[in-house]
């Protein structure tokens, strides 16, 4: 390892979680870059790849949700080893977590390979439709390896309490992504017009150079991957331990696309304006909660290393810290839609209906914006401390006991009312 001192249990607690914060920030907004652009270029293309491109969303998602709850697993149990100072657990996690994951990733890919028409039949692919998804999805399960492993490999990076690096590593493939799509998609200069297949094309090599950074990183600067026999039986209890709460944090994360589709069900009722009012105004909320889902990401590994190291004031710290944090942007951004929510909503769509219903969405949900985010840290936190369980079973509650039944029984008596409203403002 470059330090093994753990860098994240000494020193002023807020101004370590604003410095870890920050370059997260910018790794998301990476993420969101790479997403929108293979969007933008292919809705030139036609209907039918537009169409191909939105039914390999949820596939997709899968499978880096799957990454992202191996990743979460894998700096939890790292974090919390740099916390105890026992570098030879630090290194034999690491190594074992990338083995995991790509053990994970060539199952995906098998079975991913397998199963393109049935599973995209049943999400209700045509067959015309058909034909680009497949041409799509051979290539990315192909390249799968190069999504997965660095998602694990940024969250080793992270766990060792440095979120600049992996940061780094995402605008440079966010970047890569977007000078190669143009060219491959449509062909410019030497290259042959590939449409959606280039597209994939363009995504693997992106994440293709995120592998090879994330992997210098960790076998040339940081030197903690060992490449050295070891039991079988060791191997399979560090992945044992990885997964005590890797799976639960997939199996969350598999909750929240699912009833984000069973309230766009329930909204659909009301009209095709009212889906694509509630999806815009979804979307410029992802941007909204961008800082406090950034600060839920990187206290894990603080708190991973302040738990390991028997810190337990500093984490109590953190998540008052976070919690006043959350707090106060929640009330910021409220005042701030109340404000500007309808030239927001503007920028989007300059159909009057459909502003409406993003102005009544902004004018409403930001006002719990800020109870979400300690919801969100304080998750992240029972994840660090090695209780999956609890957050799974917290976030399932808020999920299908409170969230879903409140959306189906409020709806019908209030959105009516609260648009006429909204429609008078204006």
């Amino acid at each position: 390892m470059k330090n093994n001192k753990a860098i994240l249990t000494e020193g002023n607690v807020g101004n370590l979680i604003i410095k870890l914060t920050l370059p997260m920030i910018i790794g998301m907004m990476g993420f969101v870059v790479f997403n929108l652009v293979d969007t933008f270029y292919i809705t030139r293309l036609g209907v039918n790849q537009t169409a191909a491109l939105t039914f390999t969303f949820p596939v997709v998602l899968i499978v880096n949700n799957i990454a992202l709850g191996l990743g979460l697993g894998t700096a939890s149990v790292i974090s919390r080893a740099v916390g105890e100072g026992d570098e030879k657990k630090v290194k034999e996690l690491s190594t074992d977590s990338l083995l995991l994951a790509v053990l994970v990733v060539f199952i995906c890919m098998i079975i991913g390979l397998n199963t393109i028409e049935p599973v995209f039949k049943l999400l209700g692919a045509s067959t015309d439709t058909m034909i680009y998804i497949q041409k799509y999805m051979k290539i990315w399960y192909l390249g799968s390896s190069f999504v997965v492993v660095p998602i694990v490999g940024n969250n080793i990076i992270r766990a060792l309490g440095d979120t600049k690096t992996p940061a780094l590593i995402m605008l440079v493939s966010a970047t890569t992504n977007l000078i190669l799509d143009p060219f491959l998609i449509f062909g410019i200069g030497p290259f042959p017009k590939m449409g959606i297949a280039g597209a994939a094309i363009a995504t693997v090599l992106a994440r293709m150079i995120s592998f090879l950074f994330a992997l210098y990183i960790l076998i040339k600067r940081d030197r903690i991957i060992t490449i050295k026999l070891k039991k079988v039986s060791k191997i399979i209890n560090a992945w044992k331990e990885i997964l005590y709460i890797g799976i639960p944090s997939m199996i969350t994360r598999m909750i929240l696309p699912l009833a984000n589709g069973i309230v766009t069900n329930i909204v659909s009722t009301y009209g095709l304006f009212a889906v694509a009012g509630y999806g815009i105004a979804t979307r410029i909320e992802f941007f909204l909660l961008m800082i406090v889902r950034a600060m839920a990401a990187i206290i894990i590994p603080f708190v991973g290393q302040n738990y390991g190291a028997g810190k337990r004031n500093r984490v109590i710290e953190s998540m008052k810290f976070c919690e006043k944090i959350s707090l106060s942007l929640g009330v910021f951004t409220y005042f701030i839609m109340i404000l500007f929510s309808k030239y927001v909503a503007f920028i989007f769509t300059s159909e009057t209906e459909i502003v409406n219903i993003i102005v009544l969405y902004l004018m409403i949900v930001p006002l719990g914006y800020g109870l979400h985010g300690i919801f969100l840290t304080n998750t992240s936190i029972l994840n660090a401390i090695n209780k999956p369980i609890h957050a799974s079973i917290l976030t399932f509650f808020q999920i299908f006991i409170i969230y879903i039944p409140l959306v189906k029984i409020l709806i019908s008596t209030f959105y009516q009312f609260t648009a006429d409203k909204i429609s008078v403002l204006n």
